[in-house]
């Protein structure tokens, strides 16, 4: 992870995380969608995450009730620092409309961006993608509210 921490809370420098949490801002000004960031150390062994990291995304994403927005359209972006694993997350009515293939490539642009140690700017281009999608699927509405809280969670 090029000299980064491997600890959750210390993974992104403080201007890192505030220029992730003005892309979640940014993404959720023009959707009712909810993104959020999930950063833990390590894929948990065993059931039921099996050390991948996309059931562990799966898991995550129940534990902090992204499945109970009204529309179904939370999308859960999973980073597993120190196991340099990652994988991202949409509710089911999101997916119907996007498919495998949209979150294939939003995982091969953070990889790309990842493994030039370009950590926050991946996270940032895959919330900017994902912002688009939900855009284009579930805009903004005048009533909207905010349904889940846009920080940064760590495990």
């Amino acid at each position: 992870m090029s000299g980064r921490s491997t600890r959750p809370n210390d993974f992104f420098t403080p201007d890192e995380e505030r220029r992730i949490l003005e892309a979640i801002r940014a993404a959720e000004t023009r959707t009712s969608g909810e993104i959020r960031l999930h950063v833990e150390r390590d894929v948990p062994d065993g059931p039921p995450a099996n050390d991948d990291a996309y059931v562990r995304a799966r898991q995550v994403f129940a534990n902090l009730g992204m499945h109970k927005t009204a529309a179904r359209n939370g999308v859960l972006v999973y980073l597993a620092v120190r196991a340099r694993r990652f994988a991202v997350v949409g509710d089911e009515a999101l997916h119907q409309r996007v498919g495998d293939g949209f979150w294939q490539d939003v995982v091969r642009g953070m990889g790309g961006r990842f493994g030039r140690g370009e950590f926050c700017e991946g996270v940032c281009d895959a919330i900017g993608l994902i912002g688009e999608k939900l855009r284009a699927f579930f805009p903004y509405q005048a009533d909207d509210v905010n349904e889940l809280p846009d920080d940064i969670s760590y495990s």
